[in-house]
């Protein structure tokens, strides 16, 4: 250029002042230079750049004719709003037109525009220059200029060599962020961009900074984190794929290509960053910190996921791996004997083991080990990466533990082969790593090497060589290792021959003298010290301590002396003597009854282990220590604060353990948490190394009294709670069978000799004594936990078990299945609950196993129980199956907030696999078992009869078992009483005499007569319970015993009347559902009935005869059979057909009438009429409307209207009783849809004006209708009508109740009568009831109903006419009140209402109040209503009110005035 600017110079000057054309120029150089071959294409090549290093674009295009040429710029090619009008066509054109006018090619012209524009946009906005990410602005002017370059691309407009050749210019200013979006657009990729550039180490330097800054800039912004993430992605993955490419030809020696050398480089670069950064120590929340993480964070599956190889990746991670564990080898072998302690994993940098985490799972197990062997072998390493790695290994790999253990007998087999000391170097380091991880994890050292060098059969018994050989190893590592590994090599000696003892004894010398320099004692060490620990040695008494609490624990569980503490009284006597008996012998206050402490203490005394004056000195000292009892409890408050803080890291570690169940494959990360929550667990119950092994063969479990120290239950319960939440967050992420290994590996911790026992005893206490009231988490989670403690069966020991019955032992599946009782109806439904949870859960976690590992995974007792509980509680599993359940187990069912578990039953009940599994023999529920089952209920807590639990079991194939000699009398009797009815035959003959009834009912009335009468609740208990008692005796005999056999005369009618008598008198009070009976009395009695009538010569006339007295002497049977008409329907017809070939007697018919007419009125076909009499179809509708699922019950009785009055007025009188049932039955229909229902049919009435008040006047002396309702309700229901009363008070026509002349009268007998039901306690259920319910605010207040009902009374006394006050005198008869101190000594008669303000002042004027008021039928005085009304009405110093109202209205009988109500508030 030089030569050019010199001959223009001349040219110019001799040519004067004209100027030369740029072709003479041109023409001028080319005559004065050389020809050659090539020398045309070269010169226009220099042209060519000339013209690109010194174009402006700007002014070309601005020179460019036409208007719409002048008007497109560089600054409205990046400017979408400028060129909204220009479309790519359009550009592209203009620059044709430019590069023709220009004599250059369009693709250069275009490659420096839109390069040109790229810088253009990278460096808007003067923002700082250490970015990599554009803005949002940036953002839109690079996809307008994106969108040119790909159409310029397309037409072949666009020269990517040149597009690189521009930016490579320009590569410090440009955005990394850029750069990606011309890679993922195809603009031009990465490749080329970095191929283009001549200075690799140019590239690298700029690569690593970007890299290095998207990596923090993605840890602080939120706002771009998917695109920095995207970006940073598609980098490793570029990188990875280009540097780590497998040679084709590897015979071939061949330089790699630039692109390879250039990503591995970048690669290298930020791992030795990253590992630099570790090594100098990171603070949280650094920017340096948070790029290492982001670039640890690229070393997952979802970065290579979209690989179609794994080659790749696989190289890669393998090539990082050898880089971490040899980068800077500086320490020694010395250092890392001396170090390693600190190299755990739980003390390891968690972005290190992270890394370590995610390189492990692109290699398998397998893969690893080899790794680390070849990297031993061939490189100078890193020992804390690499001890620190191993560590990680055998924590988050399942596998590694067998694999290491094998590495390292591989590494002996060689060490002792040929004297290799590398290979015995790193067998011991390995060894010991793996070792401090606990035992769950990894042997014991002294396991380890008590089982190498303890026996004959170890590598150093070969020769004298190698025993020289392991000697002086050993004695070489002495300056540099812990205390703990000496005492393990002293305590646990190599096998020596005895001709080469003096090698041992020389090394022990030496250990010896090097702990007694580090003033560490062999002699006091303790029986229960951590050797393999990496904990300092603790002071011997500090020691002490803890091995008296441990030695406790094991005595408590296996019922003898500790094998540790009898060998120490023998080999190690120093210790036993001056630390452990000091510490076993404190002084204390002696329990009443001796515990754990003492009883070891007097198991040692008369084993000759205590001295007897050591022994007599305590003694005395614990004589003397009762006095300073205050200062021990203080002392004890002390020790337990000194346990809070072990509990508060071990559930803080758990909570984090919660959060690693998000994500099923991430097993290392659960493995890495497990390992801390591990050593928390360590702090916290203060396990060592003997937890990893047993002592006893058996774990020693009281299961009726199981106790906790309260710091072994608070540890327990946080561990069994920390399970439970984890499975219900995994479950809700994945099923059991892809969950990965979590739960086996937390069970796995929970299975060491100290914490196992913890955790039996509490799953006893919750199981067997707290089962019904767990949640339904706890139950899956339990559920759960006991299937994986039941596949850990071969490793732990079997539980003895202490109890009142032969001690024996049992598996640990048998014995959590024992836990499970069935004595009580809440119990039975606990344990179904219990066993759907455990069976599902082990049919989804083991779907993809065969049978046999799904049988060895299951308890036969757990399966038998889940049959008999099944077939005893649901009916629908008694029947054969129609079609087996294809689907899974309902495990998914059970996660569910509103599981519906007898839904889940049945579905795990009709399961393929399930049904499958029970035609294993070992599954088969016999007549044997259920048998056991059956007797293990309590009878008076059995929620079925006799005969329905008997036929539970009739679902049942294998009943060829005879009962054994082991079953009560109860059910020898029961078969006795069947053979002795198979004796008597079909047909008896019929009896003449007089009917006397059976003689069991004559012994219940004589009991009965014996109890104490009345309503308080001792008594009303007392005679429930007998009548329970009657009643199981009753289902157990026959059922024809209820019925009777049919007599002589014609005709031929049973005699009922002690059954009836025994049903109205007790029954209809005890044991009834409102207005009927229960289900077994019921069926029974029918059964008893269809007997009855086989032995009849005419049994329908006999069954038509006995249904037609029940209606006028037990009418309840009646609406008993009406309510479970459906159930009893099948069973009726079935054995009438079978014994009698025809159809339903009359009164059967009839009922099946009165159940069509109920379900007529309430659908939409037409009503069928009512048969006779009324009640009966009242009852019938009455039933259906309780079962009817609608909600509006108005539109369901738009068809009474066309019923009789005495209809409605009976299923008014129903519909009252099933309000008194809903308030008193916490079960039954809900109490605001019975309100619903009174109130409809109320409205009902009063449309027709029908009177409905003669229901509130029933009397036993009323005879037709009256004397049939009130059998038909319970005594505690009809005392409760006044409750009824008022609860509808917002519903009453008062205009209509007033003009009636019974109003007065009836209102105001039930307002006397709710105040003594309130007064005497009886309104307690019902307030009670609606305490509990949200929904009977205000619906079941007997207060609030008390002030409801004196209000109404208030506002109709002056409405009432005179006539009403004229009848007043009717309520006499009916009425009496009684006034009772509730004393435990006496009670008081009051006869007046002199009396009554005699003792009422009385009792004030000391101070006393009145407990109880004036109550309804049953005092031992009797008062008429009119001397209640003339208190009431007098007393105008309590209420003036009512008194005013009612002498102000009843002026003509002054004898008869209202009194007021007495002041209960």
């Amino acid at each position: 250029m030089s030569d050019l600017r010199t001959q223009d110079a001349a040219s110019g000057s001799s040519s004067g002042s004209r100027r030369r054309t740029w072709a003479e120029l041109l023409a001028g150089r080319v005559e004065r230079q050389l020809r050659g071959p090539g020398r045309g294409h070269r010169l226009q090549d220099s042209a060519v750049h000339l013209l690109r290093r010194h174009l402006n674009l700007d002014d070309l295009l601005l020179e460019v004719e036409g208007p719409a040429c002048k008007t497109l710029c560089l600054n409205q090619l990046v400017d979408r709003e400028a060129s909204a009008n220009l479309s790519s066509s359009f550009i592209g054109s203009a620059l044709r037109d430019q590069a023709s006018r220009l004599g250059v090619p369009v693709a250069v012209l275009s490659s420096q525009t839109v390069a040109s524009s790229i810088m253009q946009i990278c460096s808007s906005n003067g923002e700082p220059t250490h970015r990599v990410l554009l803005n949002a602005e940036q953002r839109k002017k690079l996809s307008s200029v994106l969108e040119v370059a790909q159409y310029l691309l397309a037409h072949s407009m666009f020269s990517r060599f040149s597009f690189c050749q521009e930016l490579r210019e320009v590569q410090n200013f440009l955005l990394l962020e850029a750069v990606w979006h011309l890679h993922v657009q195809n603009i031009v990729s990465l490749q080329e961009l970095l191929e283009s550039h001549a200075d690799t180490q140019a590239i690298v330097t700029w690569l690593f900074r970007d890299l290095c800054l998207l990596c923090e800039q993605m840890e602080v912004s939120t706002q771009h984190t998917d695109i920095a993430q995207a970006m940073l992605s598609d980098f490793v993955q570029l990188f990875v794929l280009r540097g780590f490419q497998k040679i084709s030809d590897p015979r071939r020696n061949m330089e790699p290509e630039r692109m390879a050398q250039l990503a591995v480089a970048v690669l290298r670069r930020m791992l030795i960053f990253a590992l630099e950064a570790l090594a100098t120590g990171l603070q949280d929340e650094s920017p340096v910190y948070k790029a290492v993480k982001c670039w640890f964070g690229m070393f997952c599956g979802h970065t290579f996921g979209r690989m179609i190889s794994t080659d790749c990746p696989k190289r890669f991670f393998s090539h990082t791996l050898t880089q971490v564990l040899t980068h800077k080898p500086v320490l020694k072998v010395s250092d890392a004997v001396r170090l390693q302690r600190d190299w755990s994993f739980a003390k390891t940098h968690p972005l290190l083991s992270s890394l370590y985490r995610r390189l492990f799972v692109m290699l398998s197990p397998e893969e690893l080990i080899g790794h680390l062997e070849e990297v031993l072998g061939t490189h100078e390493v890193n020992w804390q990466h690499v001890l620190s790695c191993v560590s990680t290994l055998v924590i988050c790999s399942p596998e590694a533990q067998q694999l290491v253990q094998d590495w390292v007998t591989r590494l002996l087999a060689r060490a002792f082969e040929s004297c290799d000391l590398d290979s015995m170097v790193t067998a011991f380091l390995v060894v010991r790593q793996a070792a401090l991880e606990g035992p769950s994890v990894f042997p014991s050292y002294a396991d380890w090497f008590q089982a190498s060098f303890g026996s004959t059969r170890g590598f150093h018994s070969g020769s004298k060589k190698t025993l020289v050989f392991l000697f002086k190893f050993l004695s070489d590592l002495v300056p540099f290792e812990a205390p703990r590994y000496m005492q393990v090599h002293i305590l646990y000696p190599p096998l020596v021959p005895s001709k080469y003892r003096s090698l041992l004894t020389d090394y022990v010398t030496l250990a010896k003298t090097r702990l007694a320099d580090l003033k560490v004692s062999v002699e006091n060490m303790g029986l229960y010290e951590d050797l393999s620990s990496a904990k300092d040695v603790r002071e011997p008494h500090s020691q002490a301590h803890q091995d008296v609490e441990k030695a406790i624990a094991v005595f408590e569980h296996t019922g003898k002396v500790p094998v540790a503490v009898m060998e120490a009284s023998i080999f190690r006597r120093p210790y036993y003597m001056s630390h452990f008996l000091p510490a076993l012998l404190t002084p204390r206050v002696l329990p009443r009854t001796p515990d754990s402490r003492a009883a070891l203490i007097e198991s040692l005394r008369r084993a000759d282990k205590i001295p007897p004056s050591l022994y007599s000195t305590y003694c005395q000292a614990c004589s003397s220590a009762a006095e300073k009892k205050p200062e021990n409890a203080a002392l004890g408050t002390k020790t337990e604060a000194i346990c809070v803080e072990p509990l508060g890291l071990l559930a803080a570690a758990l909570r984090e353990l919660r959060t690693t169940m998000t994500d099923p494959t991430q097993y290392d990360v659960f493995s890495a948490q497990m390992a801390v929550v591990s050593e928390r667990l360590s702090s916290a119950l203060g396990l060592g190394e003997e937890d990893g092994s047993f002592e006893e063969s058996q774990v020693q479990l009281n299961i009726f009294s199981p106790e906790l120290e309260p710091q072994d239950q608070q540890v327990v319960d946080l561990l069994l709670t920390s399970f439970c939440q984890n499975l219900i967050a995994a479950s809700g992420f994945a099923p059991p069978d892809r969950q990965g290994p979590w739960a086996a590996h937390f069970v796995t911790s929970l299975c060491g000799h100290r914490l196992l026992p913890i955790v039996l005893t509490r799953l006893c206490q919750l199981l067997r004594h707290q089962g019904p009231s767990l949640s339904a988490s706890h139950v899956l989670g339990l559920a759960a936990l006991v299937i994986h403690l039941g596949e850990r069966r071969p490793a732990v020991p079997e539980v003895h078990v202490a109890s009142p019955a032969p001690v024996k032992s049992l598996p640990l599946p048998e014995f959590l299945s024992s836990l499970l009782t069935l004595r009580t109806t809440e119990a039975s439904l606990f344990c179904l609950k219990f066993c759907t949870a455990a069976i599902s859960y082990s049919l989804c976690k083991s779907s993809s196993q065969s049978k046999d590992i799904l049988c060895s995974c299951l308890s036969p007792a757990l399966m038998k129980k889940f049959q008999f509980i099944l077939f005893r509680l649901l009916s629908e599993a008694r029947g054969p199956l129609s079609q087996e359940d294809t689907a899974g187990p309902p495990w998914k069912l059970l996660c569910l907030p509103s599981a519906d578990w007898q839904r889940a039953a049945l579905c795990l009940w009709k399961q393929r696999t399930f049904q499958e599994l029970l035609q294993e023999k070992e599954f088969h529920l016999t007549y044997r078992d259920w048998l056991q089952l059956e007797l293990e209920i309590q009878p008076e807590f059995d929620s079925l009869s006799d005969m329905e639990s008997l036929r539970s079991y009739n679902c049942l194939e294998n009943s060829d078992l005879v009962l054994s000699c082991t079953g009560n009398r109860d059910i020898f009797s029961r078969l006795q009483e069947m053979a002795a009815d198979l004796e008597q035959g079909p047909v008896a003959p019929q009896r003449c005499s007089p009917s006397e009834g059976h003689f069991l009912f004559r012994v219940f009335r004589r009991r009965l007569q014996g109890l104490a009468s009345g309503w308080d609740v001792a008594a009303r208990l007392q005679r429930q319970q007998e009548l329970l008692v009657y009643r199981w005796i009753l289902l157990g005999l026959p059922p024809s015993i209820l019925v009777g056999s049919p007599q002589c005369k014609q005709p031929a009618t049973p005699d009922c009347t002690e059954f009836f008598h025994l049903v109205n008198s007790e029954l209809r009070n005890f044991c009834c559902h409102g207005s009927a009976l229960t289900h077994d009395i019921t069926v029974h009695f029918f059964r008893g009935l269809l007997n009855t009538c086989s032995q009849s010569r005419d049994p329908s006339l006999a069954a038509n005869l006995i249904l037609t007295t029940c209606q006028t002497e037990c009418p309840i049977v009646v609406t008993s059979a009406l309510l479970w008409w459906p159930r009893l329907e099948p069973e009726l017809r079935t054995r009438w057909r079978r014994c009698f070939q025809g159809p339903l007697p009359q009164e059967l018919q009839r009922l099946w009438e009165a159940q069509l007419f109920g379900k007529s009125c309430l659908s939409s076909d037409l009503v069928s009429p009512p048969p006779g009499p009324a009640w009966v179809s009242a009852a019938a509708l009455h039933f259906a409307i309780q079962q009817a699922e609608e909600s509006s019950i108005k539109s369901q009785l738009e068809k009474l209207n066309c019923q009789s009055e005495e209809l409605l007025v009976v299923l008014f009188f129903f519909s009252l009783m099933g309000l008194l049932s809903s308030h008193l039955t916490p079960h039954a229909v809900d109490s605001l849809k019975a309100v619903d229902i009174c109130a409809e049919i109320l409205r009902c009435l009063d449309k027709r004006k029908v009177s409905w008040l003669v229901l509130f006047k029933l009397s036993d002396t009323d005879g037709g209708m009256g004397q049939v309702l009130l059998r038909l309700a319970p005594d505690p229901y009809v005392r409760l009508l006044p409750f009824a009363f008022y609860s509808l008070l917002s519903y009453f026509d008062e205009d209509a109740f007033i003009r009636e002349d019974a109003f007065l009268h009836v209102a105001v007998d039930m307002y006397l009568k709710l105040i003594c039901l309130f007064v005497t306690g009886e309104t307690s259920a019902v307030s009670a009831l609606a305490g509990r319910s949200q929904e009977l605010q205000g619906q079941g207040d007997p207060v609030g109903l008390i002030i409801k009902a004196r209000h109404f009374l208030l506002q109709s006394i002056p409405k009432c006419p005179e006539k009403s006050f004229a009848n007043m005198a009717e309520v006499t008869p009916r009425s009496s009140v009684a006034c009772v101190l509730l004393s435990p000594n006496h009670c008081l008669n009051i006869k007046s209402a002199e009396d009554t303000c005699i003792v009422a002042t009385h009792l004030q004027g000391h101070g006393c109040q009145l407990l109880c008021w004036p109550w309804v039928s049953g005092g031992r005085t009797r008062l008429s209503t009119v001397i209640f009304l003339q208190l009431l009405a007098t007393s105008g110093h309590c209420d003036p009110e009512v008194s005013a109202a009612l002498l102000s209205r009843h002026q003509a009988v002054s004898d008869d005035d209202l009194y007021q109500e007495p002041h209960l508030f």
